[in-house]
């Protein structure tokens, strides 16, 4: 953004703010609150990206531009007054003018709730991708849901996670402009009368269905420069108020108030429990409301320049993230047939090559089906599209491979069983033109292991597309001081292009800035003890080694790999007299899903060690334990510039990507991981020495599954540390007043399989992180290496995904 006159601005800024205060708020200066002042800040703000985001559409409908939709169920947001500030690049500015006003930009930012629109790295990549579209300069826009409760507030309750709502839009948000002129409606239920044409065909009719009504909100995503402004369009559903009408004047009132409850409930929460049928016919309801709201809108957009719909795929991508939204596929298919009667074959066309798929996991449980009973309630025309798209396929797959019958189950979108189910993956790899990975390992393995047959079939379609994070938010925001000493040595070019930090690796070896960039990290590394103190009431040692793990709560995440070595630490000290070369401390962070019992009880051991440990004056000198609540985007923010080690320590062939591991080493520290998702790239990008890589890899892991030689028992009897752990897990040393609750962890490690390969890789990543420990004593060679991950983070900028996802998928032009 393009400031004339610095004093001009800033007496500008200061008059609009009062203004805001005044008119918006209806209050004089004087008597404004902390929510006062920051909402009188962020709607001063609002102006200058509103004037840009109406230039940016102006820009193009000049140029016809094709538009992206980037449909996810996820947006991890974060909060948004501090990233526009730096976007527009006038967060100084505004500093300084508040301070001449007394007010402190920190406080004001702070005020603000993060926007709880996500849970994990779903949700968080779909936002970084957002700002990078936008930074340069691209007609996309994201579609999703705008929930009313986010995941939850986490909080820690005797070691236990205990769920609360997380009402993050109980106090309005300035940043989300409300389109009740742009509402979708969406039909739903109801029934399929089947009949026929003039022409004697067959014509079925959706009929009696229900109706929702989108009502959409605009988030402004501002490109860095502020030359482009593009938005996030979050869609809150209300009931239909002549239904509702109807039924109360026939005198069923109650039958009124609970339809409009039900319809309303669609954005309430983000990703409702499915284990029980009602959270399930929610959450497909889910799916479909944002699917069809986004499609409505784009045909919308389409047709302001465009006449012909059988053109559509021209102008329009749709970009599914994930299998959530695959329902798009049907949804299109049904639009174009039903209701602009295009025949099939010019539809499927269009809508495939319109469609694009990424695919997020590996784990096939994770790949989404729904009940053909439920699917038939809730969408019955979308069944019988679904249905005929399935038998078209089939169809070509019987003349390609006849009497393959194992073969043609494969393909197959619908599954046998009682009940049947429908393959969503399956729809999203059938009904797009690109399936893409994120991460060069994931898409070999969604190539190999997970849809072979569809990539033997048309492997034309398949292709990578390695995850990145925006620097802007995780490194120029997140870490400032950080980035002014880059900056300050390189210039600032590295903002808007990360290869730019290569020139680096000249300052890595110089003692100079080897001292300044430790005595940032020992800065950062202070703030956050600070904050670890102020929420679990820990007292940490910024001059020990920060090792850290945040990030969802999963088994093959193994955070129980984690604090098992923490507890081998433990009894290290207290049993054996080791001497750690150097005081560690270990950091957690993240959320189990509510129903997700394992996950739940890891949390549990691992508040339950800390407080042994921390407790223990034997220990408690050199060995901590931190478990921090609520992890979110503005949390990640004070943890990640403050650790020496990043623990990415998955089984080797369970994480897609991860993104958690570019933004450390994006911000100084060292990965300990496994040759994992994205860990393989960047361990080629910073070279083998500057990253402790342990454990099985991929073939190993799967050949031990394939061949059935993985034996706990022989772990546990053959290895005294695997043995001394596990016993204290059965014995009760960390929860003598809650005795056995650690037993299902104990059993299911040694009696059931160990499904992620703890014991076995244990070993490994034991003497990896004695290493590790011997290695941080020498803090002039960490330093350089730590430098050199900085350096070589290039690659890992969503700017280099989002311009191959542009060239390569989207067909999308910058404006």
């Amino acid at each position: 953004m393009t400031i004339k006159s610095n004093t001009k601005f800033i007496t500008d800024f200061k008059k609009t703010v009062k203004a805001r205060v005044k008119y918006s708020v209806g209050k004089n200066w004087e008597a404004a609150s902390k929510r006062d002042i920051f909402l009188a800040v962020s709607l001063a703000a609002r102006e200058l990206i509103i004037d840009r985001m109406l230039e940016t559409e102006k820009r193009y409908e000049e140029n016809d531009a094709k538009r992206l939709y980037y449909l996810s169920m996820e947006f991890l947001m974060g909060r948004s007054l501090g990233n526009n500030l730096h976007n527009l690049e006038i967060y100084d500015l505004c500093k300084d003018a508040l301070l001449e006003m007394g007010v402190d930009i920190d406080e004001v930012r702070d005020y603000e709730r993060d926007a709880a629109l996500g849970n994990g790295g779903l949700g968080r990549l779909a936002a970084c991708f957002l700002d990078s579209i936008a930074t340069l300069g691209m007609p996309g826009y994201g579609c999703g849901i705008n929930y009313e409760y986010g995941l939850f507030k986490q909080v820690i309750d005797n070691g236990y996670q205990k769920e609360k709502p997380d009402n993050w839009l109980r106090e309005e948000t300035p940043w989300q402009i409300k389109r009740p002129d742009e509402i979708s409606i969406v039909p739903i239920y109801g029934e399929i009368e089947h009949s026929q044409d003039r022409e004697g065909n067959y014509n079925p009719m959706w009929m009696n269905w229900k109706v929702l009504i989108g009502v959409p909100y605009d988030m402004p995503i501002v490109g860095y420069g502020g030359r482009t402004v593009n938005h996030l369009r979050l869609y809150s559903a209300v009931s239909s108020e002549d239904f509702d009408m109807e039924i109360f004047n026939h005198g069923d009132y109650f039958d009124a108030v609970k339809q409009k409850i039900t319809s309303e409930t669609i954005s309430k929460v983000l990703y409702p429990s499915d284990s029980i049928e009602s959270g399930k016919e929610l959450r497909l309801m889910q799916e479909y409301f944002f699917v069809a709201c986004s499609i409505r809108d784009a045909i919308k957009n389409y047709e302001k320049k465009h006449s012909e719909i059988e053109n559509l795929h021209e102008k329009v991508a749709i970009q599914l993230n994930d299998t959530h939204p695959a329902l798009a596929v049907a949804e299109l298919m049904r639009i174009l047939v039903d209701e602009y009667t295009i025949e099939w074959e010019t539809a499927w066309e269009v809508t495939t090559k319109t469609m694009g798929y990424t695919n997020h996991t590996l784990l096939p449980e994770a790949l989404e089906r729904w009940s053909v009973p439920l699917f038939e309630k809730v969408l019955p025309r979308h069944l019988q599209i679904i249905y005929e798209i399935n038998r078209r396929y089939l169809a070509e797959i019987s003349e390609k491979y006849p009497n393959d019958i194992a073969r043609f189950s494969k393909f197959s979108i619908i599954e046998e069983g009682e009940p049947k189910q429908v393959r969503m993956a399956n729809l999203a790899i059938i009904g797009s033109h690109s399936v893409n990975g994120v991460a060069e390992l994931h898409s070999e393995l969604v190539k190999t292991n997970l849809v072979p047959h569809f990539y033997e079939l048309t492997p034309e379609k398949f292709n990578n597309k390695t995850n990145g994070v925006t620097q802007r938010r995780w490194l120029l925001k997140s870490n400032p001081l950080l980035a002014e000493l880059i900056t300050d040595s390189i210039g600032d070019k590295w903002i808007t292009n990360l290869d730019e930090l290569r020139k680096l690796e000249d300052f890595a070896k110089k003692k100079r800035f080897q001292n300044k960039f430790l005595k940032i990290k020992k800065m950062n590394k202070e703030a956050l003890a600070k904050i670890i103190k102020k929420t679990v009431r820990i007292d940490v040692n910024p001059n020990s080694l920060f090792s850290v793990q945040i990030k969802r709560i999963h088994e093959y995440k193994r955070q129980l790999l984690n604090i098992m070595h923490v507890i081998h630490l433990y009894f290290a000290i207290t049993e054996d007299g080791y001497k750690l070369p150097v005081p560690r401390t270990f950091i957690f962070a993240g959320k189990a899903a509510p129903g997700y019992f394992m996950a739940k009880l890891i949390i549990k051991l691992i508040n339950s060690v800390a407080k042994k440990v921390n407790n223990d004056p034997r220990v408690s000198d050199v060995l901590k334990v931190a478990f921090i609540p609520d992890y979110r985007v503005t949390l990640a923010e004070s943890i990640i510039p403050a650790a020496d080690l990043s623990e990415q320590i998955s089984t080797a062939g369970k994480e897609a990507s991860g993104t958690g591991n570019m933004k450390f080493s994006m911000n100084g520290a060292l990965t300990v991981g496994t040759l994992d998702g994205a860990n393989v790239e960047i361990s080629e990008e910073v070279g083998d020495e500057n990253i402790y890589i342990f454990g099985l890899v991929v073939d190993e892991v799967q050949q031990m599954l394939k061949d059935g030689t993985y034996s706990t028992w022989n772990f546990y009897n053959n290895d005294s540390n695997i043995k001394r752990v596990l016993d204290s897990i059965e014995n009760n040393i960390f929860c003598e007043e809650e005795e056995g609750i650690f037993l299902p962890i104990h059993d299911k490690l040694l009696h059931f399989g160990d499904e992620y390969f703890h014991l076995a890789d244990f070993e490994s990543y034991r003497s990896t992180q004695e290493q590790i420990s011997r290695d941080f004593v020498n803090s002039s060679e960490w330093a350089r290496k730590a430098i050199l991950n900085v350096a070589r983070m290039g690659k890992f900028s969503s700017d280099r995904t989002i311009q191959q996802y542009a060239d390569e998928i989207w067909n999308l032009k910058k404006y």
